[in-house]
């Protein structure tokens, strides 16, 4: 492990081989770590790793300055396969782990990795907080929406109406859509990809990296055991029609041949046909509005039966990040405070303590 600033041991972190101390261009291979990937075959959870592979090095991240922190899940095994620093916390909690080194270390490329039941489950509060607060961290939500470390158990995603070993007579749940949740926590960047569309992921990817605060990713993602094929209506023939791109700047149109498009709604938007509606009528997509309820309404188009569900970047705006405040806080006061006993015996005498007759 290599000698940083302050020793990686100390932040709890571990590497899972050597991290290499030259500054020679580095490859996706390079990024391989010496641990047998373990997934189930056909799990969609190979096809994200190997496209982050390939893509962390196009970006010029170097593997000595990133850390993976996961929770509880098959998507938490992700750190182990990848050669740079990780962590494997506690179910839920990996938003919190992250945020500790997001702000003890600025120098270093934090991301989440974690599930839609780790997540949005027993961990729903600490990923909401994490995104109200701006903290700067990339948080990849692998959405597969069924549990399946622990063999198919419905989760906070699946479909109402879902029949599971947990479900037996269907779902009676309304599921969460995670980019309106985030959105309505208003996390500063939200994104979502699919995870056999490497183009697609990728930009989101770059995004959410080059983005300084809190990013999510949705990656939908196939679990061929316990849920198979959920997301296929987006992957084979007929799903231009029911995939919508959007694209910054770009009118919202899809369709083979675009001939479905995005309009204004009374209290957000629809769909409709692009010969029925006059060109200046399309809605142009704009992620970098100050006001959520914009990407807020493009979230609601995406519907249980995946009739529609637009993917691309949802927002991507500019606010403080809490770790920069907190730096810039203790800095502060550091130097508003003298370095001596006097000082210390002052704070601890304030005017919060009383005594005990």
């Amino acid at each position: 492990m290599t000698e940083l600033d302050t020793h990686p041991k100390d932040l709890g972190l571990t590497a899972v081989s050597s991290v290499p101390t030259t500054d020679e261009p580095q490859k996706a291979k390079d990024f391989n770590s010496n641990s047998e990937v373990r997934w189930c075959p056909g799990c969609g959870d190979y096809a994200i790793l190997n496209t982050i592979r390939n893509f962390l090095p196009q970006v010029g991240l170097r593997r000595e300055n990133i850390v993976f922190v996961s929770g509880i899940g098959c998507s938490s095994r992700f750190p182990y396969y990848m050669n740079t620093y990780g962590v494997h916390s506690i179910h839920g909690r990996a938003p919190t782990f992250a945020t500790g080194l997001a702000v003890a270390r600025e120098d270093l490329s934090v991301w989440v990795v974690t599930g839609d039941g780790d997540a949005l489950s027993i961990g729903g509060n600490h990923l909401i907080h994490t995104l109200r607060r701006n903290v700067n961290l990339t948080i990849l939500l692998f959405n597969n929406r069924i549990y399946g470390l622990t063999k198919g158990q419905y989760s906070p995603t699946s479909e109402a109406g879902k029949i599971t070993k947990s479900t037996p007579m269907g779902s009676l749940d309304n599921p969460f859509n995670p980019v309106s949740l985030a959105i309505g926590a208003e996390a500063t960047f939200v994104g979502r990809a699919l995870d056999s569309d490497r183009k697609g992921l990728t930009e989101v990817l770059e995004g959410a990296m080059q983005h300084r605060g809190s990013a999510l990713v949705e990656i939908l993602q196939d679990c061929p055991v316990f849920n198979d094929g959920s997301f296929d209506l987006l992957r084979k023939e007929g799903s231009e029609d029911r995939l919508i791109n959007v694209r910054q700047g770009e009118p919202i149109t899809f369709g083979a041949n675009g001939e479905y498009c995005v309009v204004k709604a009374d209290y957000g938007l629809e769909v409709a046909k692009t010969a029925d509606v006059a060109a200046d009528q399309i809605v142009v997509h704009d992620a970098t509005l100050e006001d959520s309820s914009y990407a807020y309404a493009l979230s609601r188009l995406s519907e249980q039966n995946l009739a529609h569900f637009p993917m691309g970047i949802f927002r991507q705006v500019s606010k403080p990040t809490y770790d920069d405040q907190v730096r810039s806080q203790i800095g502060a006061a550091r130097e508003a405070t003298p370095h001596d006993g006097a000082a210390l015996q002052s704070l601890l005498r304030g005017r919060d303590t009383w005594t005990v007759a």
